[in-house]
C-alpha cells in the first residue's frame, strides 16, 4: 500500500544536518579515520556539577516522575524571571510572561502554528536559521526574504523594508547575537526595529540563544558582570515582540531541550493553547536542574569562555590556513568566514575539506543565498581536534591563485 505524504512537506526538505550526519556516518563506518565534525554548534563540554547534582538527586524522588503542567513548573518559571532580571534587566512575571519550552527549536513551530494562517507572509533573514522558514511553511505561511549583508554589518535595512509593501506580513524572524554570523545588535537597532513593529503592525519574534558565548566587550562591564542584551528591554517591546531563549548553548545543555519563550500574557496564552494540545510538561527533574542552571553566578560564563576564546584563536589559524577572511569582533560559538576566490562557493570548499582530509565545515548557502560565498566553523571542538584538523588540512589542501574579495 502507498500512503501519499501531506502537500504540506511538498516545499520543504530535510534538515540539511540531518543529511549530511547520515554522509558523516557512512564515510566513517568505511574508514578507521573518522571525521572531524566541525559543522554541528552542539556544545561538548557538561554542564556544571551542581546542575547533575541536581536532575540526579530529584529523580531518585518518588514524587517526581508525573506528567507535569504544560506551564512548566513554577520553580522553573522562577528562575527564568530570575535570571532575566539579572542578566538583561528585564522584568517578567513568571505566572503569565514565562513559558518554558522542549527547547526554542519547538517554540519556533509554535509561534508559527499560532499565528499564521494561510498566505500570511514572514519576513525571515537571509542569511539565517533554516528553521525559521520551514516552520513558516509548515504553517501555511509564505517567506519573504529580507537580505542581511556585510557592508550593513548583518543588520537589515529598516528604511528599505518599509518601502515595500508589508500589508500581508505578520511576523519578523530576528536574530542577536546572529546566527550564522556571529553579528550583534545594540540598542539603538532594536529600538529601531520596535518602532518598525509598530507602525507595520508586526509580532516581532526575536531568538536570543547565544548572548552568553563570547559576548562582545560591551555587554561585560568593569567588574566582569555579562550583561547581553534582550530585545524586550526596549521601551514597548512587549506590545510588538516576543523573545525566545534557550540554555543549549549557554549552559552546556543542548540535548537537554530547554528553552523559554518570554512575552506578554495574551501571546504566552496564545502559543500555550497551541502548545498544550501538541505535547505534555518536561520531566520535572529536567526543570529542576534548569532551575538550578539559571542561578549560576558569572564565573560559569566567564570561565566557559575562556575555553571559547582559546578555540576561537585554534579556528582562526585554520581560516588563515584556507586563505578565508573574517571578522574578530563576531559573537556566539561560531566563526563565520568569507571563502577566498579560488573555490566557487562554500560548499565546494566544504566538500573539498570533507572528501579529501576528513573535516566537516558547514557552508554558509544552507543559511540562504547571501551566505553562498562563506562558511561557518563551530567552536564546539577541543584544542586538540582543531589542531588535528589543521594537521589533515595541511596535507591535502590544494594551493590555487588566491583571490579573495573583501568582506
Amino acid at each position: 500500500m502507498s500512503v501519499h505524504v501531506a502537500k504540506r512537506l511538498d516545499a520543504i526538505h530535510e534538515y540539511y544536518f540531518s543529511k549530511k550526519l547520515r554522509e558523516i556516518d557512512e564515510m566513517n563506518k568505511q574508514s578507521e579515520v573518522k571525521v572531524i565534525n566541525l559543522g554541528i554548534g552542539s556544545p561538548d563540554l557538561p554542564p556544571h556539577p551542581d546542575v547533575i547534582r541536581v536532575l540526579h538527586e530529584s529523580a531518585l524522588r518518588p514524587d517526581t516522575h508525573a506528567y507535569q503542567s504544560y506551564k512548566g513548573a513554577p520553580a522553573l518559571r522562577q528562575a527564568f524571571a530570575g535570571w532575566y532580571q539579572r542578566s538583561y534587566d528585564v522584568t517578567l512575571n513568571p505566572d503569565n510572561e514565562i513559558l518554558p519550552l522542549i527547547g526554542s527549536k519547538e517554540g519556533i513551530m509554535h509561534i508559527s502554528m499560532t499565528f499564521l494562517n494561510d498566505g500570511d507572509e514572514v519576513l525571515v533573514p537571509n542569511p539565517g536559521y533554516p528553521t525559521y522558514r520551514s516552520a513558516t511553511t509548515l504553517a501555511g505561511g509564505v517567506c519573504v526574504d529580507y537580505d542581511l549583508k556585510a557592508g550593513n554589518r548583518w543588520l537589515p535595512d529598516l528604511d528599505a523594508l518599509s518601502k515595500k509593501d508589508l500589508s500581508r506580513v505578520k511576523l519578523m524572524w530576528v536574530n542577536y547575537p546572529q546566527m550564522p554570523t556571529g553579528a550583534t545588535a545594540n540598542e539603538s537597532f532594536f529600538a529601531e526595529l520596535v518602532d518598525f513593529a509598530g507602525k507595520h503592525h508586526i509580532l516581532i519574534c526575536h531568538d536570543n540563544p547565544y548572548g552568553f558565548i563570547l559576548p562582545a566587550e560591551r555587554s561585560i562591564d568593569t567588574e566582569g558582570k555579562y550583561h547581553p542584551l534582550s530585545l524586550l528591554k526596549i521601551e514597548g517591546a512587549k506590545e510588538v515582540a516576543l523573545e525566545l531563549n534557550s540554555l543549549s548553548k549557554s549552559h552546556n545543555m543542548a540535548g537537554w531541550r530547554i528553552g523559554v519563550l518570554a512575552a506578554k500574557d495574551e501571546i504566552i496564552q496564545e502559543v500555550l493553547r497551541f502548545k498544550s494540545n501538541m505535547d505534555s510538561g518536561m520531566f520535572l527533574p529536567l526543570q529542576l536542574a534548569a532551575a538550578k542552571a539559571l542561578q549560576l553566578d558569572d564565573q560559569w560564563y566567564h570561565d566557559l569562555n575562556q575555553v571559547y576564546k582559546k578555540r576561537r584563536n585554534k579556528v582562526y589559524e585554520m581560516l588563515d590556513l584556507l586563505d578565508c577572511r573574517y571578522e574578530k569582533d563576531q559573537s556566539g560559538m561560531f566563526i563565520w568566514a568569507k571563502v577566498p576566490g579560488n573555490f566557487r562557493d562554500g560548499y565546494d570548499l566544504s566538500d573539498e575539506i570533507l572528501y579529501k582530509s576528513k573535516v566537516f565545515i558547514t557552508p554558509g548557502g544552507i543559511f540562504g543565498s547571501n551566505g553562498n560565498n562563506y562558511i561557518r566553523v563551530s567552536l564546539c571542538r577541543s584544542e586538540e581536534m582543531l589542531v588535528e584538523a589543521m594537521e589533515r588540512i595541511k596535507k591535502v589542501i590544494r594551493h590555487r591563485p588566491q583571490a579573495i574579495g573583501s568582506l
